[in-house]
């Protein structure tokens, strides 16, 4: 299944698709503007030429998991999107994506760097391999979730 993920950012949005395996996160042009007409109009049109079957948003909810201004913000584009779109669009917590995007390094625009680590991840969870720690483990192995497999506070 191909999917396209967005990192929202009122000023630019970063984009990766995934190959159609879903094994493959590539970072993409940033949209600027996204939440403006032609921003989704963009988005749009560029989740139908790349054949998307769904559309991945990442929310940025806080460390401790409640919502910000930028959470709200982002709930709202989503539900435009899903206007616009005849996918189903998803929200998936995107902590940490852009530090990792940073440590990993590449050319791309960091927010579509940070857009292909979201979609990795989401990626990863479809398949059953979740690794939100980079450390090659599944959470639930992760020595930092314990044995109750909970994220570390």
């Amino acid at each position: 299944m191909r999917v396209l993920a967005l990192d929202y950012g009122s000023a630019r949005c970063g984009a990766a698709v995934s190959d159609p395996t879903g094994t493959l996160a590539t970072p993409l042009d940033p949209i600027v503007r996204p939440g403006t007409k032609v921003g989704l109009r963009l988005i749009a049109a560029l989740a139908h030429e790349l054949g998307a079957e769904r559309v991945v948003v990442g929310l940025p909810v806080s460390l401790g998991g409640g919502d910000s201004a930028q959470t709200r913000e982002t709930r709202q584009f989503a539900d435009r999107l899903r206007a616009v779109l005849a996918v189903p669009v998803e929200l998936y917590d995107e902590r940490f994506t852009t530090s990792l995007a940073q440590q990993a390094g590449g050319n791309a625009a960091l927010d579509s760097r940070a857009a292909a680590v979201l979609l990795d991840e989401w990626l990863n969870v479809q398949r059953g391999r979740a690794d939100r720690w980079g450390s090659g483990l599944p959470d639930e192995e992760h020595p930092a979730r314990g044995s109750r497999g909970r994220r570390p506070r």
